[in-house]
């Protein structure tokens, strides 16, 4: 175990739930980009098990009008943190979970290939918890001693890695309560 993530990439302070929407990496990609995603479902609440349902594949399409536009799609994350601070992984590090999309970094596509995704419970226009903050500031401590590629400058949301088509974290973010500008005033992003 090295800084809070065993040999197998969990977080050990981590609820776990295997998700099956992961590959491998591809061999000799160094992880190297951390991105910060926000999710809620239905879109605007919180709570509730839709979250993970959605990331195990068995988000029943009847339960909302909204799930059935998306309950058919195949979506991960390597981690969700929960309005509460709840902290739960679906992908080891070890694997490339499928959180991005279409997605370029400086020049570099497919961010899935080479990144580590984080979800945080919310929208583009709430407010996160200082919860959330906490949780998201101890990952993001024991994700860069693990992978120390994953600089301050390697912190992006994904609006930056897939813009126009995307808008999270959204401006409900505060970069600074990681200790971050936004990644677009600091030069990064594509």
């Amino acid at each position: 175990m090295n800084a809070g993530i065993d040999d197998d990439g969990w977080l050990q302070m981590a609820q776990r739930r295997s998700s099956p929407n992961y590959t491998a990496r591809p061999l000799n990609t160094p992880i190297d980009l951390l991105v910060i995603h926000n999710i809620s479902l239905p879109p605007g609440e919180f709570g509730g098990n839709w979250i993970d349902d959605f990331f195990l594949n068995q988000l029943n399409p009847t339960a909302h009008p909204y799930f059935a536009t998306i309950a058919h799609l195949e979506v991960s994350a390597h981690c969700l943190i929960r309005r509460d601070g709840c902290l739960m992984q679906y992908v080891s590090f070890h694997h490339r979970a499928w959180h991005a999309g279409r997605s370029s970094f400086q020049g570099r596509d497919r961010c899935n290939d080479y990144s580590i995704g984080i979800e945080l419970e919310g929208t583009d226009e709430i407010p996160f918890t200082a919860a959330q903050y906490d949780c998201l500031n101890t990952c993001i401590a024991l994700i860069q001693q693990q992978y120390p590629a994953i600089t301050a400058e390697r912190i992006v949301g994904h609006s930056d890695i897939a813009p126009g088509r995307k808008t999270d974290p959204g401006a409900a973010f505060l970069w600074e309560r990681i200790g971050l500008i936004a990644p677009s005033a600091r030069g990064g992003g594509m």
